[in-house]
């Protein structure tokens, strides 16, 4: 995988107070996304009631005011400490990572996962803000390895590391628990990813001096001791190259000898 590196610019001071504040403001929207859930809860509390009316009833005229006002809505204390912590871990780290994709993301998930919700989850009364946070862990999780990053990768592994099991989510486990909410929000968070993964800039990817500098082939050859350029090495799958042949040197050929009959005086002789 091709990791961008950072620049160093980067690491300057002025850098890391904007990178400061952009984590402040990051934990500014995560609380606020969670004082809501509990705004609405203590109201609740102070009206002696449940507004039953907001939560999504599939198939039905009245449920379609639950595509918007179901993931405000809990059941219980427990249920609704269960989905605060998420949700404020979540949004923080979408709005440092991907602020701008983020914005986006969260009215899609929210909107979306309450439609698909309504067209074909069971006859029952659909609450709670767990199908954003599906949508929002496959959302930054799906990101980063679109966009391979330094910083939504680390985002995306801590998403993984924390809430990874979230992932089956879809799968029906108790019978109180709104699997269709869970698989909805996974599909609206796969597609806010796809939409807007490209939306917020990428970060400057660091140059090295070496890369800038131009490349000679007359540089190879000043040196011997230098090894030739890549382009110019022979691969072994082409197979041996065409050989040029020098100069053939002829050699004398053996003196051949023979035996040849007796002369006058007994002595052989060879034939020359």
């Amino acid at each position: 995988m091709n990791i961008r590196p950072l620049p160093d610019a980067a690491f300057t001071r002025q850098a890391l107070a904007r990178d400061r504040r952009r984590l402040e403001t990051a934990f500014f929207w995560g609380a606020i996304s969670v004082a809501l859930l509990w705004l609405v809860m203590i109201a609740e509390w102070a009206a002696g009631t449940r507004f039953s009316l907001l939560g999504l009833e599939p198939r039905t005229l009245p449920g379609l005011l639950g595509i918007f006002g179901a993931p405000l809505v809990h059941g219980s204390l427990e249920h609704i400490i269960a989905n605060s912590i998420p949700t404020f871990v979540l949004i923080s780290l979408g709005m440092y990572a991907v602020p701008l994709a983020t914005a986006r993301a969260l009215p899609l998930v929210w909107v979306l996962s309450g439609i698909l919700v309504w067209l074909f989850a069971r006859d029952s009364l659909h609450i709670g803000a767990s199908g954003v946070t599906h949508g929002l862990m496959s959302f930054l999780f799906v990101l980063g390895a679109l966009r391979r990053d330094r910083v939504t990768i680390a985002v995306a592994l801590i998403v993984f590391f924390l809430y990874g099991g979230m992932a089956y989510g879809f799968v029906p486990t108790e019978a109180g628990i709104s699997f269709e909410y869970h698989g909805a929000g996974l599909v609206a968070g796969l597609v806010a990813a796809g939409l807007w993964r490209k939306l917020d800039p990428m970060p400057e990817v660091k140059r090295y001096e070496w890369e800038d500098e131009p490349e000679a082939d007359d540089e190879w050859n000043d040196d011997p001791l230098e090894p030739p350029p890549p382009q110019n090495v022979p691969v072994l799958w082409d197979g041996p190259r065409r050989l040029t042949r020098g100069a053939v040197l002829q050699f004398p050929s053996r003196r051949r000898v023979e035996f040849v009959d007796e002369d006058d005086d007994g002595r052989i002789e060879p034939e020359r």
